[in-house]
Formats: structure tokens, sequence, C-alpha cells
């Protein structure tokens, strides 16, 4: 097998993926994980899916669930706020977006909630109160990433952050503090103990694993005829685009699965957002140009000629030097928070709710981008008819309980017991399932777009002890 990429372990030094593709070029081979669970086989690569006629037949499947989702009332005394988590304004050389960007790109994806994940630059303290509170209707919670996790402490944990990681993590957890582990495909072996929870799925690893078809990607960009189209593509079909990596991320829920076997550990999305995939080409001369991104310095991109890519001359025909001849977006903000977010269930919308719901695990994930899955809910319903809880509830086994889940569409529902499929009900928009022993159980939702079958909800597990 071919050596995996190796990516640096410190959160400020991690380079873009782009940054990556560039410099292996048509070198990178994917990452595997270790272990397959019968989930819905793949039926494209990822190339496939980014073809334009593959696009356009996602998009129309995309528009008809649009047309048929229904709203599902919501639970008693609980709001369904969308929420984001790994997300990076102003906090590296790396991140392109600002805080007032990201405000503007929130409420223009509908999103309710942002958990900032600063990369750690001392002397400066994260939690400093800057951007901390409810901003234009968008509540913001400051916190850090760094020693790979997200970390949310409630008050400054500046004089810890060296400390060994357990004193760490005892002071960013105290009160209602949260810490979740970040790029589980980094970490596999990574303790949960004292550990809010996790990463269950991360765009990232999307991205990290397939290096191959972000070279083809990163490659249109030096041919006029495949640049136009990628442009169309981005135009027309901008979230089918953004996703077309997007897979089922099995390195992290099986992690997710193993821990929540003795702890209760609350799995949410990871956006790693910094928007910082805007491609750029820039012109050195008529035979040769510099292909990175916007954050990239002239020295750190990757330069490219007429030789290897014939396109160029066109490209640079009645320009000159220090030309920009392409600039691509392909992850503003709004589409990164679009394509998956962490659903949150609680009373309202502030930053103590918000804590208390999130390490309650009354939470979900979703590719939105899919079908809005707000609504969605899952209770375990006790023989007298009557809700025993919701997922991320503990609850005691008893004869005659079952889960009842309820979807904005119908889809394909899979439930997992231990982190084994236990059941599944297909083309229907409700589905119940009996609970005959204890477990931990949690369920998927699945959707099929330009016909494979791909993740579209992963539950918090309802315990049942």
């Amino acid at each position: 097998m071919p050596t995996p990429v190796k990516i640096p372990s410190r959160p400020d030094a991690r380079p873009t993926v782009i940054k990556l593709c560039l410099g292996l070029l048509l070198a990178a081979a994917p990452v595997l994980a270790d272990e397959v669970k019968p989930a819905p086989p793949l039926k494209r690569t990822p190339v496939e899916r980014m073809a334009m006629p593959r696009l356009r037949a996602t998009h129309e499947d995309v528009q008809k669930f649009r047309k048929l989702r229904a709203t599902v009332p919501p639970l008693a005394g609980l709001h369904d706020y969308r929420c984001i988590l790994h997300a990076h304004a102003e906090d590296s050389d790396h991140t392109g977006g600002t805080l007032p960007e990201m405000l503007a790109e929130a409420k223009k994806a509908g999103i309710n909630a942002i958990l900032l994940t600063d990369h750690f630059r001392p002397p400066r303290d994260f939690i400093d109160g800057r951007w901390r509170g409810l901003k234009d209707g968008v509540l913001f919670i400051p916190g850090s990433e760094i020693r790979g996790c997200l970390l949310y402490p409630e008050a400054s944990v500046l004089d810890k952050m060296d400390k060994p990681f357990p004193e760490l993590s005892k002071a960013v957890t105290a009160g209602d503090g949260m810490i979740f582990l970040s790029h589980v495909e980094e970490r596999k072996d990574h303790p949960l103990e004292g550990l809010t929870g996790l990463e269950i799925y991360n765009r990232h690893w999307d991205a990290k694993k397939d290096m191959g078809s972000l070279i083809a990607l990163a490659m249109k960009l030096t041919d006029p005829k495949q640049l136009a189209e990628l442009e169309d593509a981005l135009r027309l079909y901008p979230d089918e685009l953004f996703a077309f990596q997007c897979d089922y991320p099995q390195v992290y829920v099986d992690k997710w699965d193993a821990g929540t076997k003795t702890l209760r550990l609350t799995g949410v999305a990871a956006n790693d957002c910094h928007h910082n995939q805007v491609m750029v080409v820039k012109m050195v001369d008529e035979e040769t140009v510099l292909l990175g991104t916007n954050v990239d310095k002239d020295e750190g991109m990757r330069k490219i000629t007429a030789g290897s890519r014939p396109g160029i001359k066109e490209m640079t025909k009645g320009r000159k030097p220090g030309d920009i001849l392409a600039r691509v977006d392909v992850d503003p903000y709004h589409r990164s928070f679009w394509n998956s977010s962490t659903h949150v269930l609680a009373p309202k919308l502030d930053e103590p709710t918000l804590r208390t719901a999130l390490k309650a695990g009354h939470a979900f994930v979703a590719h939105d981008w899919m079908c809005e899955a707000t609504g969605f809910r899952l209770e375990a319903i006790a023989t007298d008819g009557k809700s025993a809880g919701i997922f991320g509830d503990e609850l005691k086994y008893s004869e005659g309980l079952k889960l009842r889940a309820q979807f904005p569409l119908a889809c394909q529902a899979r439930l997992l017991r231990n982190g084994v499929l236990m059941a599944e009900s297909s083309g229907k928009d409700r589905a119940e399932f009996p609970v005959t022993e204890s477990g931990v159980y949690r369920l998927e939702a699945w959707l099929t777009l330009d016909g494979e079958s791909r993740p579209w909800i992963f539950a918090n597990p309802i315990y049942v002890r």
C-alpha cells in the first residue's frame, strides 16, 4: 500500500487540502478505513460524481426532495437549532474568512449558532468575549482547536493550555464546558474518557482521503474548456459540487460506536471551514502559471508550465505577468454551513441552554444540502404510548419499549445497536422499531440521489441500560 499522506499534528500548521493536492499532484493515494460495516455501497467514484451530467441529475433529485419535504411539528418545548462547530475566521495564515463575513453567510444559510474554534495564538485568549453572544440573531460561542480537540470552556483556561491533557480537559469541562475529539482519523487510539463527545463527520477527511479527485478538480483550472465547465458547475450546482466527495464517515462512526458502549458521547459535525479554498491561477509568463489558493503567497503556489498543460498558452494570451487568470470560490461559508450542520434540540437560543442540550446529546448531524433535516425526531416510546426520551437520553430497559422516528421526507432508515445494523425501513417518512434488549441504539437516514444511496442524518444514540 502506498504511504499515506502525513498531516502535521499542530492545528495551526495544518495545510489546506488544495495545497496538499497541489504539492502531490498525481502522486497521492486514498487512505482507507480499517473496518467496513454494512452500509449501502457507493455506486460512483467522486470523480464520476463531479461530471456535469451527474451533478445535474443529483440537483434534480435535490429539487424534487424540496418539493416533497413536509414540516414535522417540533417536540413539545423544544426548537431545532442548526449549529456549526469547528469554524475558523481571522485566526491563522491559512484562514481566508472574516468574522463579519461568517455572520453574513450564517444568516444566508439559516444558521442559528456558531461555535468557533480559533487556532490557539498565545498570548491572545480565544475566550476574550469579542465574538460571544447573539450577533444579529446568530449566537456565537468562543472556542479553540488545539491538541486534537475542540475546546469550549465557559471561562478562560489560558494558564492550562500547555498542561498535561487530563488537566487541560478537566479545566475545559468545568461547569458546562465541553471538549470534542477532532480529526478522528489522525487519533484513532485517543482515549474518550472525560470528553463530551467527538466529531462523527468532518468534510476535511473526505477531501484528505481522496486526493486523486482533488487533483482532478485543481487541474481543471489550467485548461480553458475544463475551467469553463467548472465555473458552470459552481454556478448551476454549487452544493452538489461541494459535496462530490461526501462519503460515509466509517472511521469516525467506528470510534463513536466503540466509545458509546461504555460512555455517553455526543456526536457532532465538523465543518472545519476556513474559506480558504478559493482556487487561483496567476500568470508568470506566457508559458507559466502559479496555481494555489487565496491564502497562499506566490512562493507557496505550484508552478505549472504549458509543457504539461498546453491550455495555459490560451489562458495567458493577451494577458500580462501578475494577472489573475482564474479565481474559483469553492468553499464560501454558507456552502459549508449548508453541506453539514449539527441540529441541536433546545428550549431557547442562548449559550447555557445550548451547552446543556449538546452535553445531553440532544442533537443530530445532517447533510442539509440534500434536504433540510429540521424536524427530524427520534423518541423512545413506552408501553403506555408516552415518550420515554429522545436521542441522547439514557433510560432503563422495559418490555414493550420501541423507538419511533419521523422524518421530513421519506427515506431509508437504518437502526444500529452497539454499532451493528439491526433493522431497516425504506421509502417511508416514519419508522418504528421494537427494543428487545438493552444496548446503545442510534439511527441513520439515507437518501437516493442520482440512483445512489447517500447518508443524510446521523442521530445521537438512545442509551438503553
